[in-house]
């Protein structure tokens, strides 16, 4: 492939080399029949009338200091006019490092105009400009989720404002009126807790957001037991599972091991079945299935309700939320699906989604436990 790619400079070069050589062989030959030919004549001549000497004495000067060392006159010759062809071919040819090298500084522009080079070096101008759109893309991608996490972090400051007064409110009411009715006194102080919470989630968003870096973030390699986590996990979420009056209905298999940082893995499944609680239709059950499939785990949590086709491409976005209305009750950050993607790709396996007959499904594809 890549020897298609470079044809076009390979055959200029090999047509620049093959021309270097027949100009020195063609100025050998014509060097050596003009010095023994009428240019012989026209020297001999040339030194009688410089010097003052007859044609005898001339021709006598010839023979001794140029006839006798043709050959080495005929190599000097050659030696020389080589090497200016060859310093004007590698001129030639040294173009195109330049048009390189200007390429390159080009990727730093974020101008729309395309980088154009000589038509033999067609293969790294599409080089160039694949890598310039790639950049380009990032950079507005970057940009958009930037934009996000900015507009976020105003709403969640915005929204912890609400429960915060009301803390403060109902706790002066109570701090103030010491005799309040005992009934009245219970209502108070519910209230002052849910709110405690609510608010309480809002500033774990703001510091989900604030710490988002899984790069840095180093794996423990082990094998997992994959039932007795989600077994885990959904005991962790039977409040929220309760509250929304919606249950997890798991197809696990107890032999089924996973082979991964099983705190991280944890983290994986938590947050797509938090989104499926989030999302999912009310009163609708959670599916939980799981396989292997070779050296694979295939794992696929389902739920009632859909996510329309142009947002389904966007979930696993930084920031990203489907409902783009402020954060409520049951949205969050919009990195729940974005984090379980990058933990997911680190151990070198798949996520996705899909939608079919009024169902979201999630699939994730995951290394199997090396069997002992």
């Amino acid at each position: 492939m890549r020897g298609k790619e470079c044809g076009k400079l390979l055959r200029k070069l090999v047509l620049q080399t093959l021309t270097l050589v027949a100009v020195s062989v063609g100025m050998v030959v014509s060097l050596r029949i003009l010095l023994y030919g009428k240019l012989a004549d026209g020297l001999i001549w040339g030194i009688g009338k410089l010097l003052g000497v007859s044609w005898d004495s001339a021709w006598g000067i010839y023979q001794s200091y140029i006839r006798n060392n043709m050959d080495w006159i005929i190599r000097i010759t050659v030696v020389v006019c080589f090497l200016i062809l060859f310093r004007l071919t590698m001129g030639w040819f040294t173009q195109y490092f330049d048009q390189i090298v200007m390429g390159v500084d080009r990727l730093k522009e974020e101008s729309d105009e395309k980088i154009s080079m000589s038509p033999e070096l067609g293969f790294i101008e599409d080089k160039l400009n694949e890598v310039r759109g790639r950049l380009k893309q990032r950079a507005e991608e970057a940009r958009a989720a930037e934009q996000r996490k900015n507009d976020l972090v105003v709403y969640l400051a915005h929204d912890i404002r609400t429960p915060l007064t009301s803390v403060i409110g109902y706790l002066s009411l109570l701090d103030e009126a010491r005799d309040m009715p005992e009934e009245q006194r219970a209502k108070y102080v519910h209230i002052a807790f849910e709110k405690a919470c609510r608010l309480e989630t809002l500033v774990g968003e703001l510091f989900e957001i604030t710490r988002y870096n899984l790069q840095s973030v180093p794996l423990r390699w082990e094998p997992v037991d994959l039932c007795t986590m989600m077994v885990q996990i959904s005991d962790e979420l039977y409040p929220e599972l309760a509250a929304g009056g919606k249950e997890i209905r798991m197809d696990v298999g107890e032999e089924l091991c996973l082979y991964g940082d099983g705190e991280k893995l944890a983290r994986v499944f938590n947050n797509i079945l938090r989104n499926a609680i989030a999302y999912g239709r009310s009163d609708g059950p959670i599916f939980v299935r799981a396989e292997q499939w070779r050296d694979q785990i295939i794992l696929s949590i389902e739920n009632e309700g859909t996510i329309p086709d142009h947002q389904l491409e966007a979930i696993f976005e930084k920031f990203y939320r489907v409902d783009t209305a402020r954060p409520s009750s049951t949205g969050g950050a919009g990195l729940g699906l974005a984090i379980a993607r990058d933990i997911v790709t680190s151990h070198g396996g798949t996520i996705d989604a899909r939608c079919e007959k009024g169902k979201t499904i999630f699939t994730v594809r995951l290394p199997a436990a090396p069997t002992p």
